[in-house]
């Protein structure tokens, strides 16, 4: 496939004001890491953040690109109510650059893919800290989310959000739908919260979950996103939702914001991308659900 020269436009526009982190910067580091985007990205649609006048000032959302995409970028055309939209997808690295020089700074994600919208391939538990919760709680919360899930027959991965939380991601062969996945996913997330209840909730009202871990299983629905990994979130520092291997969740320094846009691209140099072999790790839910199911009569009747 021929490279394709996106053209940069008001390279020293200044996005992150506190940090001094200029458009040039942000494109430059989607330009490094595209590689490594790619392929969680290929066939998907896309939604994103946008801050033409960066991140000091209101953003806004954009899904619809009807008329607005150069003749080389993929799209998906999705059905709405009363219409459609036209969502961009970010198949070759250019598409990631040219995002980028629209003033995008987070790109987030469909669960599902082009020929299978209404059927995820992935699972996402996204763990928000509420009150005065920390990352500890995060942590002890996404470890026995891990453990249930071994134990159900499925391969966890972990993903830091750049913002106060982590996703634990579950790759899925898109044989059930969203309704079937998110009710899955409740089920789980029923199981870990009796673990702990007093760490963990499902609770959607932030004023009644007190202290404790949110585990939003709501993303798992259709046309809901995910914040794409290596997107840079529009928070100071420019700080990057980052694959992580479950390994590194006990080091002391471990945050949600922990890795930037100044050093993640050098990290999956040195490192690679924890979630390479994620997509071949792809299980059914079939199994899963017949085996949660007898858990939680057992659980009921002891």
């Amino acid at each position: 496939m021929p490279r394709i020269e996106v053209e940069i436009t008001h390279p020293d526009r200044v996005l992150f004001p506190a940090d001094g982190i200029t458009k040039g910067d942000l494109v430059g580091y989607y330009n490094e890491i595209a590689s490594r985007m790619l392929p969680h990205l290929k066939g998907r649609p896309l939604m994103v953040q946008r801050f033409p006048r960066g991140i000091g000032e209101q953003g806004f959302v954009q899904q619809d690109f009807d008329g607005a995409l150069p003749d080389w970028m993929s799209w998906i055309e999705v059905e709405k109510q009363g219409g459609t939209l036209m969502h961009p997808v970010a198949d070759r690295p250019e598409a990631i650059v040219w995002l980028a020089n629209q003033d995008c700074i987070t790109p987030h994600m469909w669960l599902s893919q082009r020929g299978r919208l209404a059927h995820p391939d992935r699972l996402i538990f996204d763990l928000d800290p509420s009150g005065s919760a920390d990352f500890t709680a995060v942590r002890a919360t996404a470890y026995t989310l891990a453990e249930v899930l071994d134990g159900l027959g499925l391969v966890a991965y972990l993903q830091v959000t750049g913002s106060r939380g982590a996703h634990v991601v579950v790759p899925l062969d898109a044989d059930a739908d969203f309704a079937t996945v998110r009710q899955f996913a409740r089920d789980v997330a029923d199981v870990v919260i009796a673990d702990d209840p007093g760490q963990r909730t499902l609770e959607a009202r932030k004023a009644r979950r007190g202290d404790r871990v949110y585990i939003d299983v709501m993303r798992n629905a259709y046309a809901q996103t995910a914040v794409a990994p290596y997107a840079v979130r529009a928070r100071p520092g420019a700080p990057v939702a980052t694959p992580i291997e479950w390994s590194e969740l006990d080091g002391a320094s471990m945050r949600a914001d922990l890795f930037t846009i100044r050093d993640v691209a050098k990290r999956v140099a040195d490192r690679g991308d924890p979630w390479t072999d994620l997509a071949r790790h792809a299980r059914s839910l079939s199994q899963p659900l017949d085996k949660l199911r007898r858990m939680s009569s057992t659980s009921r009747r002891s």
